[in-house]
């Protein structure tokens, strides 16, 4: 069992002409509305690769019966929510221009129950977005921990940072958070790498990079049409959890992952293109031949 903590939201996906600079606008070429949250978005991809998953999140008075509580029921997602009647469920506006680039605003709602909710204690968790003290106390409970802290970052203290670093066993961020972590920290990124025993850094086009035992390895990415950017993270890491809780090295888990990464940008919204188990092997072996068993893959 895999078991996810942080956001279930609704995505309004823009795409805009540019991205404005303060106190100016721009026009919006095109809205639409999908299920989201950086959490979810990795329960559901695990779910659908086939992988046993429980996602521990928090949703609004608007939840319960919606047609994104019915997607999760379908896919058989364990749902373990805080629930706040009062309050909506997170909402996220993200707004991409022609070249890629993006600019996101996050309505908390109801997911501001992290902040006092006690925290479970976990076997196999990775934390998405959500509050940093929420995150520090699973981190300190579980028995097995991976972290993104997505873009939430800016919310981390060096001392939420500190803490988790101490615990996890697999970070898992892209280049822009490196940074930001780093920055934070007042550390280099070479230090930063050193302090956990598997480190993955995301780069979209570019691929990602491992290192583990001070050992670097680029994987680079599957190349496809982009229609959209926005959940790719996502994919990857529901790709990379899924292999990894299967007994899989972590170079392979992160080639399962920049393949299931690269189904969910052809298509827009998080959830609308995940891969499942046939989709994920015959692309694995179109791109990096064919897919090693996980005792097979420890061996190599």
């Amino acid at each position: 069992m895999i078991e996810v903590v942080g956001h279930t939201a609704v995505d309004h996906i823009c795409q805009v002409s540019h991205l404005p600079s303060p106190n100016a606008s721009t026009g919006i070429l095109q809205r639409k509305i999908f299920f989201g949250g950086g959490a979810a978005n990795i329960a559901a991809g695990i779910a659908v690769l086939g992988g046993s998953v429980a996602l521990i999140s928090a949703v609004g008075g608007d939840f319960a019966g919606s047609e994104y509580d019915r997607w999760m029921d379908q896919l058989r997602i364990q749902k373990r929510f805080f629930v706040v009647p009062e309050a909506n469920t997170a909402t996220a506006f993200m707004f991409t221009d022609p070249q890629g680039a993006q600019m996101t605003f996050f309505e908390w709602g109801a997911s501001k129950i992290f902040e006092t909710a006690a925290a479970p204690t976990l076997n196999f968790v990775h934390m998405a977005t959500a509050d940093p003290e929420f995150n520090v106390r699973v981190a300190e409970q579980a028995a097995f921990a991976s972290f993104d802290p997505g873009q939430d970052l800016h919310r981390y203290t060096k001392e939420h940072l500190e803490a988790i670093l101490d615990t996890i066993d697999i970070l898992i961020a892209n280049q822009h958070e490196y940074d930001g972590m780093c920055k934070t920290l007042g550390i280099s990124r070479n230090n930063l790498i050193s302090r956990v025993p598997i480190a993955i850094e995301t780069r979209g086009g570019e691929g990602s990079l491992i290192t583990q035992a001070d050992t670097t390895t680029r994987i680079p990415a599957v190349p496809v049409p982009c229609r959209d950017p926005t959940g790719a993270g996502d994919g990857f890491r529901a790709g990379f959890l899924t292999a990894y809780a299967q007994g899989y090295d972590a170079v392979t888990s992160a080639k399962i992952g920049t393949v299931t990464a690269s189904y969910v940008v052809e298509s827009a919204g998080c959830q609308t293109s995940l891969a499942d188990q046939a989709r994920m092997q015959l692309r694995y072996t179109q791109q990096f031949g064919s897919l090693p068993t996980p005792a097979e893959s420890r061996r190599a």
